[in-house]
Formats: C-alpha cells, sequence, structure tokens
C-alpha cells in the first residue's frame, strides 16, 4: 500500500465526497480521476475446511499469514486449528493479539495485514472485512 500527503483541504473535499463508511478514498479519487471501479479479491470459497478460522463474518483459510509491525518489531502470526496463533499463544479475534502485543486497546482489523495461501500479496485485513459484509 503506499501513502500520499494532502493538506487538509484536500482531505476535508474527499471525506465530503463519500457517501457512505463503506466508500474509501481511494474509490472517491478513483471516480474523479475517471478510473474504473477495481474489485477487491475475495476471499476464497466460503466452505469452511477444516483448521479455518472465522472471525467478525471474514473465513481465513487455516495456513493464512498475519503479520504486524509494532515499534519496530514485526510480529507473526499463522492460522491453525480454527484461531490465529502468535508465539504459540491461540487468540479467538484479531484484536485479542494485536492487545496482547501492545498492551493497550487496538483494533486488530486495522492492526493486522494477512497473506492468504496462495496468494502472492499481504492485505490488510479489514479489507477482507469489508468485502464479506
Amino acid at each position: 500500500m503506499h501513502t500520499i500527503d494532502v493538506d487538509f483541504d484536500v482531505f476535508k473535499a474527499i471525506t465530503l465526497r463519500r457517501s457512505s463508511e463503506e466508500v474509501t478514498a481511494n474509490d472517491v479519487l478513483r471516480q474523479v480521476l475517471g478510473l474504473p471501479n477495481k474489485k477487491e479479491p475475495t476471499v476464497p470459497s466460503p466452505r469452511l475446511e477444516a483448521g479455518d478460522w472465522v472471525t467478525k463474518g471474514v473465513r481465513f483459510p487455516a495456513g493464512t499469514e498475519f503479520r504486524a509491525k509494532y515499534k519496530g518489531q514485526t510480529w507473526l502470526g499463522r492460522v491453525e486449528s480454527g484461531a490465529l496463533v502468535v508465539d504459540g499463544k491461540r487468540y479467538d479475534s484479531p484484536s485479542a493479539a494485536a492487545v496482547a502485543i501492545t498492551d493497550n486497546p487496538v483494533n486488530g482489523w486495522t492492526f493486522w495485514e494477512c497473506r492468504l495461501p496462495g496468494q502472492p500479496g499481504w492485505r490488510i485485513i479489514k479489507a477482507l472485512r469489508k468485502s464479506a459484509a
């Protein structure tokens, strides 16, 4: 994911063009620039397999890798036996794992990114939650 710096007026104009919470700043910019809508890949097959982890309606297949950066350290996790496992500990939610790392209340859906089995790129898990809704 890339970042661009914008001043407050540009940020405000983009925010005002969002018709709902589901419309992202990227969606607004694509529309303004005349680019076609880009469909996010969806989570593979809704069929639940042994070892998959389902949380908040999102299915993470067994073997899905998780990573997050916090205070200069990269944290890694993996979906195993129906849970997120980080440093040998099992978590039932992304936020519980994030709180264990940061020792602060944190939204795990924005803290973690994942790489689904068979896919090359990493994605913020919040993007999967939106596509599952």
